[in-house]
């Protein structure tokens, strides 16, 4: 996957561009998804309970030390509900459809981006079963010479491990990788391994940033 032949240009020239998903290539989840999740998961005391809990466990299973059913049976026990194995997969499934729409400008930038002959990589907090859905449903996942997906490199956001994962597999000196994510606190960390970083806006703002 990774091509470990890289032309000979300006170190100062970024040839690598490493992408969050969420909230820059695919959208965060809609209100209507939220509100699935939560009938869907029918468990006592407010949805302000549900939210907690569901964020409190996230990490576990983004990195991939549980698969979604353990996260679920995770949830049901911190909200004292029971969770039998049709209404998890109920779950799951309304997870991944709230996690499912993307930006299809971003998607065409990133598509310019790598016909243009820059190389383009993905670092992403997500799970397998959400993983394996962008795999089997979106074609333009191919276009990403690295994936670095949580559930598989085992270290997610800001864990430095994720970033020096990324510039092992891209074979790159870290000053040549521009991150782009949509949170601050990623973006530092990434910036703490050397790599170049922008919070990302809006698409407009990061053509700006690459001079395009």
């Amino acid at each position: 996957m990774v091509n470990s032949e890289q032309p000979r240009q300006n170190p100062d020239i970024v040839l690598f561009d490493l992408f969050d998903l969420f909230g820059v290539i695919a959208c965060h989840q809609s209100a209507e998804g939220k509100d699935r999740l939560v009938e869907a998961a029918d468990a006592p005391g407010p949805a302000s309970a549900f939210w907690k809990a569901y964020w409190d466990l996230r990490p576990d299973y983004d990195r991939g030390d549980v698969d979604g059913p353990g996260y679920w049976g995770r949830m049901a026990r911190a909200l004292g509900a029971r969770f039998d194995d049709r209404r998890v997969a109920a779950l799951v499934e309304a997870d991944i459809a709230s996690w499912s729409a993307v930006d299809a400008a971003m998607v065409s930038l990133v598509a310019e981006l790598a016909d243009s002959g820059r190389t383009v990589a993905l670092l992403s907090n997500i799970p397998e079963e959400l993983a394996a859905h962008y795999e089997a449903e979106q074609p333009w996942f191919g276009r990403f010479r690295v994936r670095g997906l949580s559930c598989r490199i085992g270290h997610a956001k800001p864990e430095e491990g994720a970033y020096l994962w990324c510039r092992e597999a891209l074979g790159a000196d870290a000053g040549r990788i521009l991150f782009v994510d949509d949170r601050e606190e990623n973006v530092r960390a990434a910036e703490g391994t050397g790599m170049r970083g922008h919070v990302f806006t809006s698409r407009d703002r990061l053509v700006r940033a690459l001079g395009r």
